[in-house]
């Protein structure tokens, strides 16, 4: 057995705190990954505190894991020793249905196990998540991470970035498209990024005008505030997509309008409770409103090169093991530009 170092949430309110536990060695197909980097993440906080149904307690979190392979399974062909490597969202899925074979396991029709508050397939065994020293997952659901990025930067592409990079290339989104961006965050600030990179004409929506100079500094082209009734009346029917990023409570038909003829509105974030959407703004247009999950191994490991061609990572601040219940609370205010980065090696202190 592998000894590990980690945090964890030991129940829904209590601050997270130290826990030890022994993950299994390395399997024939899987890698070993000495966790370097994890991620923040907003579903982190929902699921410790059990705000998306029971959590299954004690929770390791982390999702956005980046570090060095240590060791290799006998049947392995795709890893080797001293490599980099990174896992995201989801650890094995059921391998057979349609979206699994189409590369898409997120979507899996048995659900995807999480790299984190599931169980291994078959088992009673818990997943733990990247809030640890140390990760083993089946080299099928791994990535090749660059060695000419900060890998700090590369973490949070694990979700905030394919999130984002899916929806886009989807939709093929591209020169000539008008993209809006509705919230600046995690999520928001790798849209702006993409659709940019991309060759679209990128407007951040935003309630706040201290967000001008960090929208325009990630790339965007323009900035409206959306509490100004004279700027969203200019900017009826202005837009091909929305990529809707904000988890608070709020209506999409306040945004709807904003879309041409045709045009669709990408929902990302998980507000607490259900948006209503009046008919007419999607019938008198042929709007469309569409979801949207991570993304698919194969698919990750596209952003990722892309990423790694682009010189495009993930604004960070780097915080040591011990900070985390710190960093809930600020993320919780929106404190942070634009992602809370693990440095793992402060649990080996």
């Amino acid at each position: 057995m592998i000894k590990v170092n980690a945090y964890a949430a030991y129940d829904a309110t209590t601050p997270l705190r130290p826990f030890d536990f022994e993950r299994k060695e390395v399997g024939p197909h899987q890698i070993q990954i000495d966790i370097l980097y994890s991620g923040v993440c907003h579903s982190d906080i929902h699921t410790a505190r059990s705000e998306w149904g029971p959590a299954k307690y004690p929770v390791v979190p982390g999702h956005e894991i980046v570090g060095r392979i240590v060791a290799v399974g006998s049947k392995v062909t795709n890893f080797k020793v001293g490599e980099l490597a990174g896992v995201g969202c989801f650890v094995d899925s059921c391998r057979h249905c349609q979206s699994c074979l189409d590369g898409e396991e997120q979507y899996c029709d048995e659900g995807m196990t999480g790299t984190y508050n599931s169980y291994e397939r078959g088992t009673n065994i818990p997943t733990y998540g990247g809030y640890s020293t140390s990760i083993n997952v089946d080299e099928n659901y791994a990535l090749h991470v660059s060695e000419n990025l900060p890998l700090e930067g590369i973490a949070p592409l694990l979700c905030a970035g394919i999130t984002t990079y899916s929806p886009l290339r989807h939709l093929k989104v591209g020169k000539g498209h008008k993209v809006a961006v509705l919230g600046l965050g995690g999520l928001g600030h790798m849209a702006v990024k993409f659709a940019v990179s991309f060759g679209a004409e990128v407007t951040m929506l935003s309630t706040s005008p201290s967000k001008e100079a960090d929208a325009k500094s990630l790339g965007a082209h323009n900035f409206a505030l959306i509490t100004d009734p004279a700027v969203m009346a200019s900017l009826q029917n202005s837009f091909d997509f929305i990529i809707n990023t904000i988890s608070a409570q709020h209506e999409y038909a306040t945004y709807l309008n904003l879309l041409r003829k045709n045009g669709t509105m990408v929902v990302l974030g998980v507000p607490p409770t259900p948006s209503t959407t009046p008919a007419f703004s999607l019938i008198g247009k042929r709007r469309s409103i569409m979801g949207s999950l991570i993304g698919g191994i194969k698919e990750t490991q596209e952003m990722l090169d892309y990423c790694a061609e682009h010189n495009i990572t993930s604004d960070v601040e780097v915080i040591d093991m011990s900070y985390i219940n710190e960093a809930y609370d600020r993320m919780l205010k929106s404190d942070v530009k634009y992602r809370f980065v693990i440095d793992m090696a402060s649990m080996k202190n």
